[in-house]
């Protein structure tokens, strides 16, 4: 999971890019609107977190010009405001989530996941795959109900592939879920260290991560 943070407040931002990252959330962070157009002009993300107030403009101008490009990201909104007319228009703007100022990181984190949930169709906190079971919030997962012991970064590569369970990711999708701008020292390559890595801790099982070349990358139940 992928998300771009528009936040001019930097000792906030620097926190929830640190935590999201704890958590296997990769996250970029821009400091105002065209700032954010930059990142959005080369990168797709699977949420956003918009502040309401920015240096160079509204983020409910950003997110007027998202829904009016044809963007469906999930946009969750931050604000200081508390009147409910203020919410009420971010959500009619298109915002799918809001949230007030000052929050606690664990909030941000379970909307994050529950926005993805509403994404995908997902009604569960788990995702079930046979007898694979993983938390995204937890990072943790069960084969056959043994817990299986995974990195963060094993565990957040298990999450995206089992969100889109059955079809093929390409090498560069899992990348781009995975890392932000600033691991760009990690390169391409290291996907498949880590697709290596979960092959190994499901093997035997029913489950497996099937190779189309030139494709990309499938987990599903072994027919």
């Amino acid at each position: 999971m992928r998300v771009l943070m528009v936040e001019d407040a930097v000792d906030l931002a620097e926190t929830v890019v640190t935590r999201l990252g704890q958590s296997g959330i990769a996250c970029d962070h821009a400091l105002s609107v065209a700032d954010a157009e930059d990142y959005l002009g080369v990168q797709t993300y699977d949420a956003i977190i918009l502040d309401i107030n920015l240096p160079d403009g509204s983020g409910t101008d950003l997110l007027r010009g998202i829904r009016g490009r044809g963007d469906l990201v999930p946009v969750l909104m931050l604000t200081a405001l508390y009147s409910v007319d203020d919410r009420v228009q971010t959500l009619d703007l298109g915002a799918d989530d809001y949230l007030v100022k000052p929050f606690d990181q664990r909030e941000l984190e379970a909307r994050l996941r529950a926005l993805m949930r509403r994404e995908g169709g997902q009604k569960g906190e788990e995702l079930i795959l046979g007898p694979l079971r993983f938390s995204p919030s937890r990072l943790s997962a069960t084969l056959d109900d043994q817990h299986l012991s995974l990195t963060r970064r094993e565990a957040a590569l298990l999450g995206l592939l089992m969100r889109h369970s059955g079809h093929f990711l390409s090498k560069e999708r899992l990348y781009d879920g995975l890392f932000a701008f600033n691991d760009a020292d990690v390169g391409l390559n290291a996907i498949e260290l880590y697709i290596a890595r979960l092959r190994r801790k499901l093997s035997g099982s029913t489950v497996s991560i099937a190779t189309q070349r030139g494709i990309g990358y499938r987990i599903a139940i072994n027919d």
